[in-house]
């Protein structure tokens, strides 16, 4: 890294950036550089229209096949210590080749530093959709991101693991598991439980949301997405008594509730205005994640941002579309939207309104990428929201 200006600050999820901000950028594979390149340049561009006196460095960071290329290996250490000394980054798409015994690389981010909240916001751009509500949705969800499922415990069928544990099952239990079945553990903790709903919590009353809900399968796994439930409870009830009402509607508080997860799915569809703050285990908000995308135009549109306590990553939530890569023609729209959370995070809150403003009215007006129905290519694109901006006041 060639970044030695001031760092950015953060403490307790609190951030204060300084007046020239370096951010880390991995391009990313396929689509990656394509839809990144655009991304920097309208986030520069918004930042330069908002303020007078801030700027955004660019500091690249390698992973993927760059990386591969360059270093020998798809995500060196120098990467991860870059991305924990900026504090915030910019990630593109990244490809795990199947088959090569690699982790995903998704995945090793989040563990290595702790990205706990997986902060995934759903709105309407004007996309086309064949939903006819979707100009009510604007929620967000909040999915844990290191346990559940993805703390990726499990074993092959057949293998001499998961016939040790299935023995252990059955000697120390009583259980009788299948000799021909692969298995799986699915922890969830107190602590993740916990901290990922007082984030929850605390981006509600920042933001002035009116709503946080626990989504879960509780009723039928009690003990962990159960147990996820009245963790969240506990919080909202002994650290936020203040701010919130639980099951009840109050003036002047935010409502904490819960929701079965398959009901949470009708909801999204039938009530999706009344949602404000989605908080859920890890698999659960990995579906309903791409779901509430579906909503508002699909992932081209999608945006998130990883969390820890010291750390962001912005991301596109979709994947690489090798069978597009070079072509030009790639939807930049949630690379853009991802570098307007990561300005959101920093607290370049006007530079990311002009973003998210600008984006709304290049779709609208009919300028479009190809996957919308229009017609601009991935720089067009970004172009023509660069142009909205100055009509932005």
């Amino acid at each position: 890294m060639e970044w030695k200006g001031d760092p950015i600050e953060t403490k307790n999820g609190r951030v204060r950036a300084p007046k020239e901000v370096a951010l880390g950028i991995i391009e990313g594979d396929g689509i990656g550089p394509e839809v990144m390149g655009v991304a920097k340049e309208v986030v520069n561009r918004a930042v330069e229209k908002a303020y007078e006196d801030r700027s955004v460095v660019w500091v690249e960071l390698l992973a993927g096949k760059k990386a591969l290329r360059e270093k020998g290996t798809l995500l060196p250490k120098e990467t991860i210590e870059g991305i924990r000394e900026l504090k915030a980054a910019l990630k593109g798409p990244l490809e795990t080749p199947v088959g090569s015994g690699h982790r995903s690389l998704n995945v090793t981010l989040r563990t290595a530093l702790d990205l706990y909240a997986n902060v995934r916001p759903v709105q309407y751009y004007g996309a086309p959709t064949p939903f006819s509500r979707a100009e009510e949705v604007d929620f967000i969800i909040f999915r844990e991101n290191t346990e559940d499922v993805y703390a990726g415990i499990e074993w092959r069928a057949g293998t001499e693991e998961a016939k040790k544990f299935r023995n252990f099952l059955l000697e120390e239990f009583g259980i009788e598991v299948r000799e021909d079945a692969g298995i799986g553990v699915k922890p969830i903790s107190e602590f993740g439980s916990k901290r990922i709903m007082r984030r929850a919590i605390q981006w509600a009353v920042e933001k002035g949301r009116k709503r946080v809900t626990i989504m879960h399968k509780g009723n039928i796994m009690k003990f962990t997405e159960g147990a996820f439930r009245e963790w969240a409870y506990q919080v909202a009830r002994e650290e936020f008594g203040e701010y919130v009402s639980i099951g009840e509607r109050r003036p002047g508080r935010i409502l904490v509730d819960d929701r079965i997860a398959d009901n949470m799915f009708q909801q999204i569809i039938l009530r999706p205005g009344e949602y404000d703050v989605i908080v859920t285990p890890n698999l659960n908000g990995d579906y309903i994640s791409d779901a509430a995308a579906a909503l508002v135009g699909g992932v081209g549109m999608a945006a998130g941002l990883n969390l820890g306590d010291e750390v962001a990553l912005a991301e596109p939530v979709h994947g690489t579309a090798p069978d597009i890569a070079g072509k030009g023609i790639a939807n930049p729209s949630a690379a853009i939207l991802s570098g307007a959370l990561l300005l959101e995070y920093i607290g370049w809150k006007k530079a990311a309104m002009l973003i998210r403003e600008a984006i709304k009215r290049a779709i609208t007006s009919g300028r479009k990428t190809l996957d919308l129905g229009g017609n601009l290519s991935t720089e067009g694109f970004g172009r023509a929201v660069m142009e909205e901006m100055e009509n932005v006041h």
